[in-house]
């Protein structure tokens, strides 16, 4: 039965290719079911709206628009989009036309819109959260709960920490039962070609995406410190490694321990260059956020699923995520630079193997009409 769903997320305040392909695997799997589906976002507080072509943020959001604009016109969803800026303005649907999508939705997903469609939303039969931070969003909500402050309710929690649900993991429940969500990826968007010859293994990370976070005397942190773990990596393979980042990165330092480094924000400038990063590299490598590794919670990257849907083999930090995933051909969970080398040792052994074994976990775990299909199954849809 086709239903109507009200997906709110993180695509026009942020408009680099990353940021959009993580949100189009969520709306492609959604639509592909049948659905009738509408994208919504607010700029909630000011100088949300981050422009590209002039790296700067503020509250224009005409870069932001148009590019999502065309995104989602090139996959079926042309009028079928709200945005409103920081000064209440619409963009795409009018408040009136979406106010009336919102008074016939059978379901509304927040997946980045932190609550700010939730008034629009509150008839809605079934409102769904979906939190992308595990374990730093709990101790989050569990700390202003703490100082009296009203956090958003939702009649149903998910996250994309795999772990939440089972003894393993080590982070707060803020009082919520949380259901785990593997970040999906519509793999019939990335088609499978051999990299280029001597191409590296790559990513595209931030070396900081917020603060330290305190939590119970315990100090919760980001990429940064997983990396110092896995600086000397390069002096233990002939794998050629290279970091697509950006923050406040130790340029230098990466640059004498071996690692190649270019901007992220550069190579990032569209959906479709983002997709031709992953295409050119022979697999990812990549730490973890500190917070995701020390609660163990399970979670599994969005930009992984991608380079796998891709042919190319991933080694990735451990969050726990390898007790849910099939680990050791395609995909292999390390918590140490000398099983990191190991697992290039492997991949180089016969890449073709784990080139086709990487696409199939792809497939057969993380493919977007299963992901959502499975959720939408648990929520009634």
């Amino acid at each position: 039965m086709m239903a109507r769903i009200v997906v709110g997320s993180y695509l026009i305040r942020y408009p680099l290719g990353g940021m959009m392909s993580w949100a189009l695997q969520y709306l492609l799997g959604f639509s592909r079911l049948g659905h009738d589906l509408y994208f919504v976002e607010k700029a909630h507080y000011p100088n949300a709206c981050f422009d590209p072509s002039h790296g700067v943020s503020g509250d224009d959001p005409t870069f932001g628009v148009a590019a999502a604009k065309s995104l989602l016109a090139q996959y079926g969803l042309e009028g079928k989009w709200c945005f409103v800026d920081f000064a209440g303005t619409y963009y795409g649907l009018s408040r009136k036309e979406i106010e009336d999508v919102f008074r016939t939705a059978d379901l509304f997903v927040d997946s980045g819109s932190h609550g700010s469609w939730l008034e629009e939303a509150q008839h809605c039969p079934a409102r769904v959260l979906v939190d992308g931070e595990p374990g730093y969003a709990q101790m989050r909500m569990e700390q202003a709960q703490l100082a009296g402050r009203q956090t958003p309710v939702y009649d149903f929690y998910y996250t994309n920490g795999l772990n939440f649900g089972t003894p393993e993991v080590l982070a707060p429940d803020a009082g919520r039962q949380w259901r785990p969500l593997a970040n999906p990826v519509m793999v019939d968007l990335f088609a499978v070609v051999p990299p280029p010859r001597g191409a590296a293994f790559t990513t595209v990370m931030n070396w900081q995406s917020h603060d330290l976070l305190e939590y119970r005397g315990k100090r919760y942190g980001q990429k940064d410190l997983e990396f110092e773990k896995f600086m000397n990596l390069p002096t233990l393979t002939s794998q050629p490694l290279e970091v697509a980042v950006s923050g406040r990165v130790p340029e230098q330092e990466l640059r004498q321990a071996g690692w190649s480094v270019r901007p992220a924000k550069l190579l990032t400038e569209s959906i479709d260059s983002y997709w031709n990063y992953i295409r050119n590299s022979a697999g990812e490598f990549s730490v973890c956020k500190h917070v995701f590794v020390a609660t163990r919670s399970g979670w599994f990257s969005d930009r992984s699923a991608a380079y796998l849907a891709s042919g190319r083999p991933v080694v990735l930090q451990d969050t726990g995520f390898s007790a849910h995933l099939p680990c050791g051909e395609g995909l292999f969970a390390v918590a140490t630079p000398e099983e990191a080398a190991a697992a290039f040792d492997k991949i180089s052994a016969d890449y073709p193997r784990q080139s086709k074994r990487a696409r199939a976990i792809a497939e057969e775990h993380l493919d977007s009409p299963k992901v959502i299909g499975r959720m939408l199954k648990e929520v009634g849809i």
